[in-house]
């Protein structure tokens, strides 16, 4: 019961968090930056209470199924995301993440929310390091995302000249490009490590290092994507448009290896 009463207030103010974060963007409305903070840190507190209880009743980190993964997304979105709006003071940059976040818990609470046992492959202490590994990547390429699109739009309205009220609210195109080549620094080695734990832990579980599971292609097919990226930057300065759209691309392969080869494509990684 608790653990229900935890997660749908979480839900609740993630939605209250979102309408004040995007009424930043609006031109006439007052920027509630400070309250949206306080909101989001609530519920960012209320999820992380729901998380504890699912884990005590579980009792296995509450990652093995659609429901439980879903929302442990969410968290790591809001928690990168804090990290960034302390360290840089972009208040704007949450009226393109949270509303994220707050669409991957209202997707989490479609699925069943029963408690499983846990399957035998999967107890192990590997679980611990693969998946908050890979989650913390998931959710940092998830903000540069976010900054990719922020930074397409300001890079439009430099081109067209239209210099209005949401280009001045948005963070400059240097700022942007900060916070992306931060995101990329700290995701793709989180990203690395996540597979070849993941690896070591195939190998207790199955047998086998790698299998070419459905997930595990993907899994490979996104580190490429961000390896090449990380790769132009740090050896040929590779900035701009054409950056920001192969992150946008990378976000978008990033989505569908995590949720929808686990909805389509059946493996040995597929949840419940």
């Amino acid at each position: 019961m608790m653990i229900q009463i935890s997660f749908y207030l979480t839900l609740a103010l993630y939605g209250v968090a979102t309408l004040l974060y995007l009424g930043c963007l609006l031109p006439k409305a007052p920027c509630l930056a400070a309250i949206a903070r306080k909101v989001l840190i609530a519920g960012f507190l209320a999820h992380c209470l729901s998380t504890i209880h699912r884990y005590i009743a579980a009792g296995h980190l509450p990652i093995t199924n659609m429901h439980e993964s879903l929302s442990f997304f969410a968290l790591s979105i809001v928690a990168a995301y804090l990290y960034f709006e302390f360290r840089f003071r972009v208040t704007t940059l949450g009226s393109f993440v949270i509303p994220l976040a707050l669409l991957v818990m209202i997707g989490s609470s479609r699925f069943s929310s029963g408690l499983y046992p846990l399957n035998p492959a999967l107890q192990s202490v590997w679980i611990y390091s693969h998946t908050v590994l890979a989650f913390g990547a998931y959710a940092f390429f998830t903000i540069a995302g976010g900054v990719a699109g922020m930074y397409l739009i300001q890079s439009h309205f430099l081109k067209k000249k239209q210099l209005g009220t949401l280009f001045q609210k948005l963070p400059s195109l240097d700022t942007l490009d900060e916070i992306g080549y931060r995101c990329l620094s700290f995701g793709f080695p989180m990203l690395t490590l996540g597979i070849i734990t993941g690896a070591i832990w195939a190998a207790q579980a199955w047998g086998s290092y790698w299998s070419w599971d459905p997930k595990e292609t993907w899994s490979l097919i996104t580190w490429f994507v961000y390896a090449a990226l990380l790769h132009g930057r740090l050896t040929t300065g590779w900035r701009g448009r054409r950056a920001a759209w192969l992150t946008v691309a990378g976000f978008l392969i990033m989505l569908f290896t995590f949720i929808g080869v686990n909805l389509w494509m059946p493996g040995l990684h597929s949840y419940n």
